[in-house]
C-alpha cells in the first residue's frame, strides 16, 4: 500500500506538470499598429528596405517603403523596427505539435489511433492548445503548424493551426486539409535475430500492401457514388481526395516508392498529391514537375541515409529540387517535437549550399502556404493577408541572430515568454552577483 501511494503521488505530480497552461492567448487587436523602418522580407523573394507595415483588424492594411508611402500615424501604435527585420510567420508542416506532450508518457500522446486504414481520424479535435511544447515554437518565429496524425497505413487527417489559442476551435485555420498515407517501403532490412542476412532486401509484401490501399480507395469510390444508405465514416472521410478539396500527403522517400506513389495517385484520380519526406525525390524531379506534385522535404540537419549517398545530400536536397522546378518546402521529419523550432535554421542551411536567402525563406513561408492551400491568407507580407508576422533583431534563418522582439498572429501581439525563457531568466539571475 505504501508503494502504491508513492506511485499515485508521482503520477499526480507528473500530470500536474504536464497540465500547466501556456501563456494566456493575446486579446483581439483593437488599435491599428504601424511597424516602421524595418527590412521587410515579403516571403515571395522581394525585400523592402525601410518599410512601413500597417496592421488593422488582424490584416495587413498597408505595406510599402516608408519614404514613399503616405500614412497618417496619428491614433496608431507605432513600433520602431529600424535596424531589424520583419518576416511572415513561419509554417511548420507534418508536426505532432499539440498531440504529444511527453514522448515517454503514453497518456500524453494523441498522435496515433488503433487501426491501419483510418482516414476518419482527425488531428484537429485532439490538438492541445495549452501545450508547453506549442508555446516554445513561437520565440523562433514558428507561428503556424500543420498538425498531422501518425500510425497505420492511412493515418488520418491533418489540420492547420495557429499557435496562440485557448482551444482547438480558436486555433484552427484550416480543418482537414488532407489525408496522410504512409507508403509501404519497397525494401526492408534483414532481421539478424531471425538469421536473415543484414542489409536491404526487396519487400516481398510490397505489392500486397499497395493493393490493400488501392482496394480501399475503390471501395470508397463505390460507396460515395452509391446511395450511401448506411453511413460509413471511413469511406465518407475519403471524399475530399476525389473532389479536390483535400490533399493526399504520401510519406515516401525512395525513388521507386515515389514513382509508384505518383502513378498510384494518377490511376486512382487523386486530384492533389504531396510527397512528404522525399529524400530521393531529386532523382525523379522531372516526374514530379510534370505532374505538379510538390514535396515537403525532411529537414536538412541529417546525415545521409545510405552509404553511397553524397555526404551533403540532406543539406543540398531542397536546392536540387527547387533548381529542377519542383515546388518544395521543408518539414522537420518528425523524430521529435523539439526539432520543429529549428525550422528556420533548416532553411538557413540551404543558403550555405548556394540558394539565395530569399528563396530559402520561401521554403518555410510562401511555398509551404501554397502546398497547404492557405496562400491566400498566409505565407507572405501582402495587403489583405492575415497579419501573422514577427520582428527579429537579425537574420531569422541564422540561429545566432534570430532573436524576436515582437510577434503577431492575426494582428494580436502574442507573448514570447515560455517555460523555457522563464527558466533561462531564473538561472541567469542566480549567478549575476556571484
Amino acid at each position: 500500500m505504501k508503494y502504491l501511494k508513492i506511485k499515485v503521488l508521482i503520477l499526480v505530480m507528473l500530470c500536474s506538470s504536464i497540465a500547466m497552461p501556456q501563456q494566456t492567448p493575446a486579446n483581439k487587436q483593437t488599435k491599428d499598429i504601424a511597424i516602421m523602418g524595418g527590412t521587410a522580407h515579403i516571403g515571395n523573394g522581394t525585400v523592402i528596405e525601410n518599410s512601413i507595415i500597417v496592421i488593422s483588424d488582424g490584416k495587413i492594411k498597408t505595406i510599402g517603403n516608408a519614404d514613399t508611402t503616405p500614412i497618417t500615424l496619428q491614433a496608431m501604435d507605432v513600433i520602431d523596427a529600424k535596424g531589424k527585420d520583419v518576416y511572415p510567420g513561419f509554417i511548420a508542416t507534418n508536426t505532432s505539435l499539440g498531440l504529444i506532450e511527453v514522448d515517454a508518457v503514453r497518456a500524453s500522446s494523441d498522435k496515433s489511433e488503433i487501426g491501419g486504414l483510418i482516414p476518419n481520424v482527425r488531428s484537429q479535435i485532439a490538438y492541445n492548445a495549452e501545450s508547453k511544447v506549442v508555446e516554445s515554437m513561437r520565440p523562433n518565429g514558428v507561428l503556424i503548424a500543420q498538425v498531422a496524425p501518425g500510425g497505420g497505413r492511412i493515418a488520418g487527417k491533418s489540420s492547420i493551426m495557429q499557435l496562440d489559442a485557448w482551444n482547438w476551435e480558436d486555433a484552427t485555420i484550416k480543418a482537414n486539409d488532407g489525408i496522410h498515407l504512409n507508403w509501404p517501403s519497397s525494401f526492408s532490412r534483414g532481421r539478424r535475430w531471425l538469421g536473415e542476412p543484414s542489409g536491404l532486401k526487396p519487400n516481398s509484401d510490397y505489392a500486397d500492401q499497395i493493393k490493400e490501399v488501392a482496394d480501399f480507395i475503390s471501395e470508397s469510390k463505390a460507396y460515395l457514388n452509391g446511395n450511401r444508405a448506411v453511413k460509413n465514416l471511413l469511406f465518407l472521410a475519403m471524399e475530399g481526395l476525389f473532389n479536390g478539396t483535400e490533399n493526399l500527403y504520401i510519406h515516401v522517400d525512395d525513388e521507386k516508392g515515389i514513382t509508384d506513389a505518383v502513378n498510384f495517385a494518377k490511376a486512382n484520380d487523386i486530384k492533389n498529391m504531396v510527397v512528404i519526406g522525399g529524400y530521393h525525390a531529386f532523382k525523379v524531379a522531372n516526374l514530379l514537375k510534370n505532374n505538379n506534385i510538390p514535396v515537403l522535404l525532411t529537414d536538412t540537419h541529417e546525415l545521409p541515409s545510405l552509404e553511397d549517398d553524397d555526404y551533403d545530400l540532406p543539406y543540398k536536397n531542397p536546392k536540387l529540387l527547387a533548381d529542377a522546378g519542383v515546388l518544395v518546402g521543408i518539414q522537420n521529419g518528425e523524430p521529435a517535437n523539439f526539432q520543429t523550432r529549428n525550422l528556420p535554421f533548416y532553411a538557413g542551411q540551404v543558403v550555405g549550399q548556394g540558394m539565395d536567402k530569399e528563396e530559402a525563406l520561401k521554403l518555410i513561408t510562401s511555398n509551404t502556404a501554397k502546398i497547404l492551400g492557405i496562400d491566400k491568407q498566409l505565407g507572405t507580407l501582402e495587403t489583405g493577408k492575415d497579419a501573422t508576422l514577427f520582428i527579429s533583431e537579425g537574420d531569422a534563418l541564422d540561429m545566432r541572430t534570430n532573436k524576436l522582439t515582437h510577434a503577431f498572429i492575426n494582428g494580436r501581439e502574442i507573448s514570447l515568454e515560455t517555460h523555457q525563457t522563464e527558466l533561462w531568466k531564473r538561472y541567469s539571475d542566480k549567478y549575476k552577483n556571484q
